[in-house]
């Protein structure tokens, strides 16, 4: 257990607070010291008291055991209960101050267009790490839109792109994704659009899919069927008889299905580490 020296409050009375809830005695420095029973009570309340006291001594030794030399002269006549009290006196009024002023930074934290981004997520992955040690934590989600709304414009369509998918990464993979588009970015010139091979491979079907079974005729001299259509012709789409292609009901689900899959894939953005420039 690291030594209390005055910046470390808060690690040294989170460590101190581990300890004594696995000796069952994390008691003695919530309650105050209790007042000695009187001669006649009960022999159970006698015990207890006395207990209190053996534990409250264990535990006051084990803190002054854990301070420096200047905080142990100061809090040696004190109790484990005493000594807590003083020392989030003294302490805890600085951790404030220091919540407020990295707080403050992290917020206004914004990065330079041009700047190294790596550079600029460490600073604030920083900040934020501070925070968590000053017992201000905060969630993975506010952390990471905190950093995205720092970006400068370059960065839009990376975070337009990451916000519409609800993607959910740690802050370390933050970065690293962040790294790759600012590499890209330098490659093409330009500002990156991110765009996902599958939906790439989806917009080639459905233009295949409307092509299936379109063929023009040019000139007036097209052949006609004599007699009519028949009911009973065969379907050059599923060769099955008693339909024509027009009617088929194979046929017609496919391009259902083809012109469903062509409106989700205009409006769908997926975040890919690979990405290209395009103007559409």
């Amino acid at each position: 257990m690291e030594k209390l020296n005055g910046i470390n409050f808060l690690d040294w009375f989170r460590n101190l607070r581990i300890v004594l809830k696995q000796e069952r005695k994390e008691y003695v420095i919530e309650e105050p010291v209790p007042d000695e029973p009187a001669a006649n009570a009960p022999r159970a309340d006698k015990d207890k008291f006395k207990k209190h006291m053996d534990d409250m001594v264990d535990v006051g030794c084990l803190m002054l055991a854990t301070m420096n030399s200047e905080l142990q002269k100061q809090h040696e006549n004190m109790v484990a209960y005493e000594m807590i009290q003083n020392l989030k006196e003294i302490y805890e009024g600085q951790a404030r101050q220091e919540r407020y002023e990295t707080s403050k930074a992290l917020f206004q934290c914004k990065m330079i267009e041009g700047s190294p981004v790596g550079a600029h997520v460490i600073k604030m992955m920083g900040y934020i790490q501070t925070l968590e040690k000053l017992g201000f934590s905060l969630k993975d989600e506010l952390a990471t839109d905190l950093i995205l709304q720092s970006l400068p414009d370059s960065f839009k369509p990376f975070v337009l792109n990451f916000n519409m998918n609800e993607i959910n990464k740690t802050l370390p993979q933050l970065l690293g994704m962040l790294r790759t588009a600012e590499g890209d970015m330098k490659k093409s010139g330009s500002k990156s659009i991110l765009v996902v091979r599958e939906a790439k491979r989806k917009e080639k079907k459905v233009a295949k899919s409307k092509g299936v079974g379109k063929t023009k005729h040019k000139g007036k001299n097209v052949l006609k069927p004599k007699g009519g259509i028949s009911k009973e012709g065969k379907c050059f789409h599923c060769e099955k008889s008693g339909h024509w292609k027009r009617n088929c009901p194979v046929y017609l689900e496919e391009v259902k299905k083809a012109k469903a899959v062509e409106a989700s894939v205009s409006g769908i953005y997926v975040i890919d580490v690979n990405m290209s420039t395009s103007s559409s």
